[in-house]
């Protein structure tokens, strides 16, 4: 089968490099811990209703604790908060993570980073196994987002950002 082909496979991560995604730190509230972790895995996949997938490897951190609850947030970062990404990457840092950048908890108790480019709280729709990940599908029930535009961005393993063009995009 060719995906199991580890010249596919590094053809494919080559090519995936090139691609850029906004950072963003998926939180949840699980048995009274907090629990977070990086991801550029977030893709919106509806606005009836408003709805997105994460993907996660079975075997991350992050993982039993989204499958066990159903409210997350989606944090997706700022370049102020370039800083808390790489401490929410950092497999040896536990709980204290939640120490970088403003964390709030809102009314259900999901932990949301307060100064990040905008926060999607979601509940958790499905969970899908593909390969050595599953994708989580959270419904939106709630939205926010910081005036400034200014997203955190990952391209070939470094950050990066974006500088805006003046023009209108042909996709708004």
């Amino acid at each position: 089968m060719a995906a199991e082909d580890p010249a596919i496979q590094e053809a494919f991560r080559h090519a995936m490099r090139r691609v850029a995604s906004t950072v963003a730190i998926v939180s949840v509230q699980s048995g009274g811990e907090r629990r977070g972790t990086t991801a550029t895995s977030v893709t919106s996949i509806s606005m009836e209703p408003p709805s997105l997938l994460v993907c996660f490897n079975r075997v991350s951190r992050l993982h039993e604790f989204l499958s066990r609850e159903e409210r997350f947030c989606v944090n997706m970062l700022h370049t102020d908060n370039m800083e808390t990404s790489k401490i929410f990457s950092d497999p040896g840092v536990g709980s204290e993570r939640f120490n970088s950048g403003d964390w709030q908890v809102n009314a259900e108790g999901v932990p949301y980073l307060a100064n990040a480019q905008a926060n999607l709280f979601c509940r958790k729709e499905k969970e899908i196994a593909h390969g050595t990940h599953s994708i989580f599908i959270g419904c939106v029930v709630q939205a926010r987002a910081r005036g400034d535009i200014s997203p955190l961005l990952y391209r070939d393993g470094r950050y990066a950002s974006l500088q805006a063009k003046p023009e209108k995009s042909a996709i708004d």
